[in-house]
């Protein structure tokens, strides 16, 4: 009864005409800002958060919001239709959206993550409605050493993302938290591998290296490419066609379940972020796969996994900013900012104090996912005609706005000449057969394992042994044993075969 008590307040608060439109202006603007190669939510919030001072603080945090989210459905568009990641939570969706968009079926793929994304949303928001303090207090029992733990999970599993040899997407994460080495020390404040550059003082942007290894890569490969074509491929962007089909539904459905699964779990973590769920999600849907060798060449489950999770992690991410004031990344900052201009502290009595602040966010995402539904069902015809346009024309643009993007988003022309070396590089892995999407996770995770392994080591007095003593990070450290059984197991299997194939002929 006091739940329901709850959303009728909510729905009460968020059916008012100031916070529809709010929410309708945050979401249409997150969805053209997530299109948008490199500018992302971060900046797009912080570049629009002067528009919501004369506002009440309830209409101004559901415009925030609805930026932030809106803007991660939007980072997909670009991923599928040109393999440009907008952002780091949509360059998973590159692996298996992009290949369908070749493949004539970028309509389809757009649908798909316009539906697999309100369902992730959908489950956050259910969460968040009755299990919120629960949850709450799971990411309070996360310390440093349960993170680390988590992080070697997400690392092992990293290298099963890579088709062909393991070792290759081993490697590939190793270059990967080498790369995150680069900028300084978390602990000591010294400057590493930044050869005297203040610009690399900060690290390298994620953005940067997403942007550089699928976006200017692809357009390198095209150029080079022999079988160079004037235009792209016409694609029927009629409901029947682009519509999931029984057969695919039914395979996306165990997809989208564990996607929203895992992305509530690690969203409501703070500092873990939707990007690791993504990553997870689809590492792990490659994994229970019967035809794994599908996966990075048009699988449907896989981009349904991912774009599931990224979504259930966007709403879930606001449980511990707002049920414990801990921001879980420099965007979920921004918003804690925006409530104390506003007057508001955040916190655990924020639910008592505010209760038509919170649950009317609430109610306001079950609105706002509704309206991006509304808005993007509708759009992807007019999305999908940007593969008409020539290369000779596309090109051009599409380097233009990496270039914007890689500037914009720290303000650091370093910037744009890392994103054309890792477009070079990434040009080089793709004759050389090897991996991508390791070598960004690696990025991710790698400066989150060192922060949390060095203060795990400093509250222990250097104790390795609190790693296998804490229960949580026990069971994640033992789940990483198992993945590495298994694919030592499933080499070893390969291995077999292959020589009992030789032995038959």
């Amino acid at each position: 009864m006091e739940l329901f008590d709850n959303m009728m307040l909510g729905f009460t608060t968020a059916l008012s005409w100031s916070s529809l439109l709010a929410c309708l202006i945050g979401v249409t603007l997150g969805t053209f800002i997530g299109v948008l190669p490199g500018v992302g939510a971060l900046a797009g919030i912080s570049l629009l958060m002067p528009l919501t001072f004369n506002q009440s603080p309830t209409d101004a945090i559901v415009m925030l919001a609805g930026i932030y989210y809106g803007s991660i459905y939007g980072g997909s568009t670009a991923a599928i239709l040109l393999n440009l990641p907008g952002s780091v939570t949509s360059a998973v969706t590159c692996f298996d959206g992009y290949p369908m968009a070749q493949n004539g079926q970028a309509g389809k793929a757009l649908a798909m993550t316009t539906l697999a994304s309100f369902i992730g949303g959908c489950f956050s928001i259910v969460l968040m409605m009755a299990f919120a303090p629960p949850l709450v207090a799971v990411a309070q029992s996360f310390g440093s050493p349960e993170y680390f733990s988590m992080t070697i999970l997400g690392l092992l599993a990293a290298s099963t993302l890579s088709q062909g040899s393991p070792v290759k997407g081993i490697a590939m994460v190793v270059l990967g938290l080498i790369v995150g080495l680069v900028g300084t020390d978390i602990q000591s404040g010294v400057a590493r591998f930044t050869f005297g550059q203040r610009e690399l003082l900060d690290g390298i942007s994620l953005v940067v290296l997403a942007m550089g290894l699928f976006g200017v890569s692809e357009i390198l490969i095209n150029f080079t490419s022999l079988q160079q074509a004037t235009s792209r491929q016409k694609v029927d962007t009629s409901w029947k066609a682009m519509w999931p089909t029984r057969r695919e539904w039914r395979s996306t459905s165990g997809s989208m379940a564990r996607g929203s699964v895992i992305g509530a779990v690690i969203g409501i973590l703070p500092g873990a972020g939707a990007a690791i769920s993504a990553f997870i999600a689809y590492s792990v849907e490659k994994r229970v796969s019967k035809t794994p060798e599908r996966f990075g060449k048009g699988a449907i489950e896989g981009l349904a996994a991912s774009e599931t999770a990224n979504n259930s992690a966007a709403q879930a991410a606001f449980i511990p900013t707002m049920s414990l004031g801990i921001p879980g990344s420099a965007t979920m900052a921004l918003l804690l900012g925006a409530l104390l201009i506003h007057g508001v502290q955040p916190g655990p009595l924020v639910i008592q104090t505010n209760p038509d602040l919170f649950w009317g966010l609430i109610a306001s995402f079950w609105i706002g996912n509704l309206l991006l539904l509304i808005l993007n069902l509708p759009m992807i015809g007019i999305w999908v005609r940007m593969l008409m346009i020539p290369y000779h024309i596309l090109y051009p643009c599409i380097l233009f706005f990496i270039c914007l993007g890689a500037f914009s988003a720290r303000n650091n022309p370093v910037d744009i000449f890392l994103v054309i070396l890792f477009g070079l590089v990434g040009y080089g892995m793709k004759l050389l057969q090897l991996p991508a999407a390791p070598l960004l996770l690696g990025l991710v995770l790698g400066p989150m394992a060192e922060e949390h392994f060095r203060r795990a080591l400093l509250l222990s007095r250097g104790d390795a042994s609190v790693f296998v003593t804490e229960p949580i990070s026990a069971a994640l450290l033992g789940a990483a044993a198992i993945i590495v059984a298994m694919s030592i197991r499933a080499s070893l299997r390969k291995r077999r075969q292959v020589k009992a194939a030789r032995q038959a002929a």
